[in-house]
């Protein structure tokens, strides 16, 4: 079985407090990008599973990849067999676009079609969340605002269709644990539901992601790509997730020349 696990946006990023297990509660709304993806193909085989990558290459030995934490996982609570899962890395990693989780959803979508278990799509839920913050999204892949960790979700609309989207990623990358160990939890004056009901053209002011304010300071390249999207006319323009990838929203299909990035992506909305 084949898949294309499409990476996400994140539209505003408000950390709202730390908890006391570690994580923090946010709030976000995430849109899925179904023009830039991964391909992950899984197949039941007899004897031992295995892993192969093509594509970009990620610095990490099989067993820590998401794809097999999910085939593991659904072992342990399901008792599948055993599977050749290759994956072909198109999505930028280290990019806030939640390729990886992407990944690991779609393994765990084949293993339920495969294996015939049935699974409703909130268990399915249930199980991909336990991957991941962001996992579970890919499950319904479609617009959500999140919220708890980012598991908790509930369907959200937004003027998005026909709009031009262009997403960008400098060299350098940014780990979750950067991300989270420079932000401070704050309650936002206005909720991002709130916010993103305005015009875009009102987005600039007011939909904001808490991780950007340390991360531009440490990694210039980051909030220089966001200005060039500015420049080059975005109607509205972030840092995805915990970064390094940034976005743009434009009205019409832009030129652009960005010269700190080593990926750009334009897809139509």
């Amino acid at each position: 079985m084949i898949l294309h696990a499409n990476c996400k946006i994140n539209l505003g990023l408000d950390i709202l407090r730390r908890r006391e297990d570690g994580f923090h509660d946010l709030e976000t709304v995430m849109i899925p990008v179904s023009g830039l993806f991964d391909v992950v193909e899984v197949e039941r085989v007899e004897g031992v599973s295995t892993f192969e990558q093509k594509g970009l290459v990620v610095d990490c030995d099989a067993e820590s990849n998401l794809c097999m934490k999910a085939l593991r996982l659904m072992q342990r609570l399901y008792g599948v067999g055993e599977a050749k899962i290759t994956l072909d890395k198109r999505v930028p990693f280290g990019a806030g676009l939640g390729g990886g989780s992407s990944d690991a959803t779609a393994v765990i979508l084949a293993l339920n079609e495969l294996y015939a278990l049935g699974l409703s799509e909130e268990r399915l839920v249930e199980v991909a969340a336990m991957i991941g913050s962001d996992t579970a999204f890919f499950v319904r892949n479609t617009p959500q605002l999140c919220t708890g960790r980012g598991e908790v979700m509930s369907p959200i609309e937004l003027p998005l269709q026909g709009k031009y989207l262009v997403v960008a990623k400098p060299e350098e990358g940014v780990s979750t644990k950067e991300a989270y160990s420079g932000v401070k939890p704050a309650m936002p004056s206005v909720r991002l539901a709130d916010a993103l009901r305005k015009p875009i053209g009102e987005w600039r002011a007011i939909v904001k992601n808490d991780f950007e304010k340390h991360i531009f300071e440490s990694h210039p390249a980051i909030a220089e790509l966001k200005r060039s999207m500015y420049d080059a006319g975005a109607i509205y323009a972030s840092m995805s997730g915990s970064g390094s990838a940034v976005f743009g929203i434009f009205e019409s299909e832009p030129e652009l020349r960005l010269v700190d990035a080593n990926y750009l992506k334009i897809v139509k909305l």
